[in-house]
């Protein structure tokens, strides 16, 4: 069986601070025995204000090659949760890079569903669109750990992402994430569990945990969802941890076969 890895950050402003955070966590998922890491939402850059100039700049094509060589030096697949990456009409897609363990970038995936929200917590208002543009497609990447769907954050309140993925042949989807406290003490592990459940696959859920400024508090509690929709493992409530579990695709096969979902929907 596979082995995979979440690291659960306290990202900031600072984006080599962030990296070195990251790397101290892909190591340890290395040391772990993992065959794939997933990191979360806004690794790299806790800082809408910026964000934009950052992915219309080179310091975004120097980081994406400091996470190659990371992926090189640790001989490990790494789900770079969203990177900022420049969009045609002058703001930022949030995109998840899939780097292999050769680094090279073997699949990307740009948020489709925007975080416009309010939230009864210190900031307030959210409004994600004003330096987010949305992606249009879906993504899927063969790992050794399976076929990979490819979501972040927001998108794990749309259950039509997540059964596109499934039908297009995911086995595993990642959820890198940034749920504010207050809605992730209400929804994260729910939700996490319930895409697991209706769609049989491995859900990842690497999650930002604390305190990042600006009224900008974090959830946590990063889990690893099987098909059945156990737990099969779970990081400290706040601040960095690194927590992996074994993919066993047979028993996935053995949960399809016994209950076929996939061939007996009717919409």
């Amino acid at each position: 069986m596979a082995r995979v890895a979440l690291v659960q950050m306290v990202s900031t402003a600072d984006p080599q601070v962030n990296l070195r955070q990251a790397e101290e966590g892909v190591a340890r998922a290395s040391d772990q025995g993992a065959d794939l890491v997933v990191l979360p939402e806004n690794f790299l850059l806790f800082d809408s204000a910026n964000l934009i100039r950052f992915a219309h700049s080179s310091d975004s094509v120097v980081a994406m090659q400091q996470l190659a060589e990371m992926a090189r030096r640790h001989s490990i697949w790494i789900v770079a949760g969203s990177f900022p990456a420049p969009a045609t009409d002058g703001r930022a897609y949030a995109r998840s890079l899939v780097i292999n363990s050769s680094g090279e970038l073997v699949a990307q995936y740009d948020k489709r569903h925007l975080f416009d929200v309010e939230v009864a917590d210190a900031k307030g208002s959210y409004r994600e669109s004003d330096w987010i543009a949305p992606g249009e497609a879906i993504a899927l990447a063969s790992t050794p750990v399976g076929i990979l769907g490819l979501s972040i954050c927001y998108d794990l309140r749309f259950p039509e992402h997540f059964q596109r993925l499934r039908t297009a042949g995911a086995e595993l989807v990642s959820v890198p994430s940034a749920f504010t406290q207050v809605t992730g003490e209400a929804h994260w592990e729910v939700l996490l569990r319930a895409r697991a459940i209706e769609t049989q696959c491995f859900v990842l859920g690497a999650g930002q945990a604390g305190d990042h400024g600006n009224g900008r508090q974090t959830y946590g509690h990063s889990i690893i969802v099987d098909p059945w929709g156990v737990v099969l493992c779970r990081a400290k409530a706040q601040g960095f941890d690194v927590v992996s579990a074994e993919v066993d695709l047979l028993r996935q096969q053995q949960i399809r076969q016994q209950m076929p979902v996939s061939m007996q929907r009717r919409d």
